[in-house]
């Protein structure tokens, strides 16, 4: 085994523990936290959630998002070219699964919206209708970057499994 096949099993493991801690975070949200915020009056809805947004943009949390799409990223391009091995096509699956519906699902779509929100106004009567569009379109996307980082956990236990 090569060095960096050796290190494949503690890389696969990490890449499910964060894609996992990822699901779960984007699962209460889903779950519960928009549903919460959803029952109270839309000003009161839009300033908590405009204080999530500012408050999740802290160095812990984007060194988890940003590092498992880094390592996400390492383990498709590292697949494809270990093709041959009975991993690389879970680590390939689950390093698309995070890339595409965890990382480019927030970019291309939670975020823009997040951005959006970010100009609202609470006290303006405009601002309740913008917040009920943004709770059922922001959460129907975080359903499906809920959906994929809890595959791409599940496939990467399958890929250190069958590398094992």
């Amino acid at each position: 085994m090569t060095f960096i096949e050796n290190l494949l099993f503690p890389i696969s493991l990490y890449a499910a523990l964060a894609c996992g801690l990822l699901g779960g975070l984007f699962f209460a949200f889903s779950n519960f936290v928009m549903n919460a915020l959803s029952r109270i009056a839309p000003a009161s809805g839009i300033a908590a959630m405009q204080s999530v947004n500012i408050t999740v943009l802290n160095p812990l949390f984007l060194l988890l998002f940003l590092g498992t799409a880094v390592v996400c990223a390492a383990l498709a391009v590292f697949a494809i070219f270990r093709w041959q091995q009975p991993y690389a096509g879970w680590l390939l699956a689950g390093g698309l699964s995070y890339l595409a519906g965890g990382f480019l699902v927030t970019m291309g779509f939670n975020v823009p919206l997040n951005n959006a929100l970010a100009v609202v106004d609470p006290s303006k009567p405009e601002s309740s209708q913008v917040w009920q569009n943004y709770l059922s379109v922001w959460t129907s996307w975080n359903h499906v970057r809920t959906l994929c980082c809890l595959l791409a956990s599940a496939l990467f236990i399958i890929a250190a499994w069958r590398h094992a």
